[in-house]
């Protein structure tokens, strides 16, 4: 357990600013006669030589007093603690550690929230989702990066697979069955045969998880560079249904995955995006019933709506000589999301073209002249000025209208002819 020495580890995938920090915090707890580790997936990743900044800090001793006395040693550092956790948040410049008192922790039934306890790092250790996420780095200034693994986590690291730290690891929080096929998918890992079945025998729990925390599990995923590895896996193994019965991890969701990071590069897509495309082929009521399950914010429920309402309108995009203000009618008002997620869901290419038209070039179109410039010129104010500003922008859509000139000529022309301006329904 004591022979391997993540130091040069450290020293090498780390910043310095975070080395040097953790070797602080390291000598501050000592001299508090509390002992400091560094824990979780950073060691994981440390062990398989990546970099991994989301630092988790566990003290055999008392966080927010520990936190206090560290924020205290730079004048930048913003310290927030959480006295009904035990835990607290360190920022500073573009770093964040967390800190937490090491605990223990019992589950009163499945889908429960834990009841925690003061405990050692062996406790605090026991209490996380699998093997490879239950080793600790010391911190001590004596044993500095002395690696910690009472649970196995090396030897499973080297055989690449995911593996539960006891039987009712599933049952006490089935959110880690979800988190165990993120695991193998991103690592290529693979889920050992006694975890692959405790997953099985567990999975119907996920209906016992609060949709928040289901929610929170699904953006992770999405989160991910190929979140279509984890998804088509859920699905493989019934998982997925959990979150909505008509999701699908298909082939079509990995191609539509891959156009649309192909669409956002170099940027990764949004976890809107690819959540639209996930509920593209749902019903309305489906899309209501996933927003209400998952208990969606706003703004990401109203992206699923409006890909929905888009959706609608595809048949309508299809006509290859629909005129550009139609085409700004049809698509105006929604969510830029929702369109995105259409412009690569569908198959048709002339509907493909009109809403990139949208995106790149009509929605930006606008006339010159003001609502005040048309009082100007005579209209009166109400309906009429609204009706006629869209008459206008329809000129300039449709290349009817090039330059201030033209629209005043237009307004010029429906003022003479003593006319209602027609429709543009």
């Amino acid at each position: 357990m004591g022979n391997i020495d993540l130091a040069s580890k450290i020293a090498e995938k780390l910043p310095s600013e975070l080395t040097h920090f953790i070797h602080l915090a390291g000598e501050v707890a000592e001299q508090q006669g509390q002992h400091l580790y560094l824990v979780g997936g950073v060691v994981r990743d440390l062990m398989l030589g990546q970099a991994n900044l989301d630092l988790d800090l566990v003290v055999e001793g008392n966080a927010i007093d520990l936190a206090r006395q560290l924020g205290k040693l730079n004048d930048q550092c913003q310290v927030t603690t959480h006295p009904q956790f035990q835990t607290a948040n360190l920022q500073w410049s573009r770093w964040r550690v967390d800190l937490t008192t090491a605990r223990a922790e019992s589950y009163a039934h499945p889908g429960a929230l834990p009841t925690v306890q003061p405990g050692s790092i062996k406790d605090d250790l026991c209490r996380r989702d699998f093997t490879i996420n239950a080793m600790a780095a010391d911190l001590s200034p004596d044993r500095y990066g002395a690696l910690l693994d009472y649970y196995g986590g090396v030897k499973d690291l080297q055989a690449k697979v995911i593996r539960v730290l006891h039987e009712k690891s599933f049952t006490d929080d089935a959110t880690r069955i979800l988190r165990g096929i993120r695991y193998e998918q991103r690592l290529s890992f693979r889920i050992e045969p006694d975890t692959l079945e405790l997953l099985k025998r567990d999975t119907s729990l996920l209906d016992t998880i609060s949709g928040d925390r289901i929610r929170h599990e699904l953006e992770l995923i999405l989160d991910e560079a190929c979140p279509e590895k984890a998804l088509g896996r859920a699905a493989e193994l019934g998982v997925l249904p959990k979150i909505h019965l008509s999701l699908k991890g298909n082939d079509w969701l990995k191609q539509k995955f891959e156009q649309a990071r192909r669409l956002t590069a170099p940027n990764l897509p949004s976890v809107g995006l690819y959540l639209a495309l996930c509920a593209y082929h749902l019903t309305g009521e489906e899309v209501e019933q996933l927003i209400s399950h998952l208990r969606l914010p706003k703004t990401l429920a109203v992206t699923l709506r409006d890909s929905v309402a888009v959706r609608g309108k595809i048949k309508t995009l299809a006509d290859a000589k629909i005129k550009p203000s139609l085409i700004y009618r049809r698509l105006d008002g929604y969510s830029l999301l929702a369109l995105m997620t259409n412009l690569i869901a569908s198959d048709d290419n002339t509907t493909r073209q009109h809403i990139q038209q949208f995106l790149s070039k009509l929605r930006h179109v606008k006339p010159v002249l003001t609502g005040n410039d048309l009082q100007a010129m005579g209209i009166a104010s109400g309906p009429a000025i609204k009706e006629v500003l869209w008459l206008l922008q329809a000129a300039r859509l449709d290349r009817q209208a090039t330059t201030k000139r033209d629209e005043e000529q237009l307004v010029k022309d429906w003022l003479t002819s003593n006319q209602t301006p027609p429709s543009h329904s």
